[in-house]
């Protein structure tokens, strides 16, 4: 280990995107230093040395900013222990999401030489309670004979020794205390390493990571803990296709099917606890209709929702549009789509409400070439919405069919809707479309999907020139 070297006093100039401050020594070396804010003067203890840059933590605040605030959660800190799942509750929420809209600018500008020509207003919402999904670990500490359960600690793989969360729903929240006894009653309390959450307003889903088989005890403890806190037990003995429910056991607990809605096109979306969903419904809720707001869908409009995963914006788009494709990499992903789509088809028959044709096809994204493009046809309109990787396959593909020039039955997309979860990614996509494929990019902003953490996700428009 270094030795922990306190510094001269250093002026914070910004933060990165792991929310750490950012200062320059005088002889310019960057010094990141964990906890400290923006325009804040301090001192740091410097645990990590490399030849370009230092990294450490707060020591002392010698001038504090004005958006400095006292963290709500006890669990919070740089202290040994404190809880990693939240690196920004020492700064004001609204201060939170302008940072967050600063990063997206620079990384923009700074990795993709992209201004935006509109800035749109940041997409914020509840600052507390809004984690709807989440994966806990689950650690029998054998020498206190006690089991942790929830995030882990600041850069470290230890469990935060934390009795409430102020990020998950309260009703959660109020479970981690009644879990940890349960665990701690179970043959197996030592081989359940994690325990994933996926709830919605009326339905709690616990989904019980275990490494070996649960005795028959262990299961019925498993059913009385779910009739007592009304929740949903699913057990997982391997990957996420061995996810089964729990049977009830003829108790009265719920076995409704998870699902959010999407209010503005009157649409439902059914999930699995171990599927990809937003982990801010209340977000993802703008977000969808905010992107195809931007998009402009029209009734004779052709579109292509790259990554589409359930459907969450194929649907939506198919609302407006006169043809969908949605285009996924996992199969179980693609069938969960379609069965989506049967069931808001029938239920929008009823009303009297139509969609429009749909397609799902599974296709590895991350190595589509520009044949495959040329298979799939001219699309009006694209939205892309993908993981941190990016969508880096897809758009050197489209760069290479502009390049080229040479099939005139092709066009290029007349607009393209990126929704990001990474701002570099999104940079280094942005700037092939930008200077290589002869896209504008129109607008972009932020959505604060996960307050208190350093996470950007945002959204960008391109428009063909």
């Amino acid at each position: 280990m270094h030795q922990s070297v306190q510094t001269p006093s250093l002026f914070i100039e910004s933060l990165d995107l792991d929310a750490q401050g950012i200062a320059h020594r005088a002889d310019g070396k960057v010094v990141f230093i964990e906890g400290a804010l923006p325009f804040e003067e301090v001192t740091a203890n410097i645990h990590r040395k490399k030849n370009n840059w230092e990294q450490g933590t707060l020591k002392s605040l010698l001038k504090e900013s004005s958006q400095r605030v006292r963290p709500q959660c006890d669990f919070f800190g740089l202290h040994s222990g404190a809880c990693g799942g939240c690196k920004m509750q020492h700064l004001n929420p609204a201060a939170q999401v302008a940072i967050k809209q600063r990063v997206l600018e620079d990384n923009l500008w700074h990795l993709g030489k992209v201004k935006p020509d509109f800035m749109l207003r940041p997409v914020h919402g509840l600052d507390w309670a809004y984690r709807y999904r989440a994966r806990l670990s689950v650690r029998y500490v054998r020498k206190k004979a006690k089991v942790l359960i929830g995030f882990h600690e600041r850069k470290s793989s230890y469990v935060a020794d934390m009795s409430y969360c102020e990020v998950l729903p309260t009703k959660v929240s109020l479970l981690l205390l009644p879990l940890r006894g349960l665990i701690e009653s179970l043959d197996s309390k030592e081989s359940c390493p994690q325990i994933e959450l996926a709830c919605t307003q009326t339905v709690t889903a616990l989904v019980l990571r275990h490494m070996h088989p649960l005795s028959d005890r262990d299961m019925q403890l498993l059913r009385e803990f779910s009739v007592r806190h009304d929740v949903q037990w699913w057990l997982q003995s391997k990957g996420p296709d061995s996810v089964k429910l729990l049977e009830p056991d003829g108790s009265s607990v719920k076995t409704e099917k998870l699902s959010y809605e999407l209010a503005d096109f009157d649409l439902k979306m059914f999930f699995r606890p171990t599927d990809f969903t937003q982990v801010n419904p209340f977000i993802n809720e703008i977000m969808v209709s905010k992107a195809i707001a931007l998009l402009k869908v029209s009734s004779t409009d052709r579109v292509i929702d790259w990554f589409c995963g359930l459907g969450n914006f194929t649907l939506p788009i198919a609302t407006q549009a006169k043809e969908v494709i949605g285009i996924e990499g996992s199969q179980s992903m693609v069938s969960l789509a379609k069965s989506n789509f049967q069931f808001n088809l029938e239920q929008r028959n009823q009303l009297g409400l139509t969609l429009g044709e749909v397609h799902f096809k599974t296709q590895n994204l991350f190595e589509i070439s520009d044949n495959d493009l040329l298979e799939l046809g001219h699309a009006d309109k694209w939205l892309i919405d993908p993981p941190r990787e990016g969508a880096h396959a897809l758009v050197n593909a489209l760069v290479s069919l502009v390049s080229q020039d040479a099939n005139p039955s092709w066009l290029p997309p007349s607009k393209i809707v990126y929704i990001s979860c990474n701002p570099a990614t999104l940079a280094r996509d942005a700037s092939l479309l930008v200077h290589q494929a002869n896209y504008a990019c129109t607008a972009a902003g932020m959505l604060n999907m996960f307050p208190h953490t350093a996470h950007v996700e945002s959204m960008a428009v391109f428009e063909l020139q």
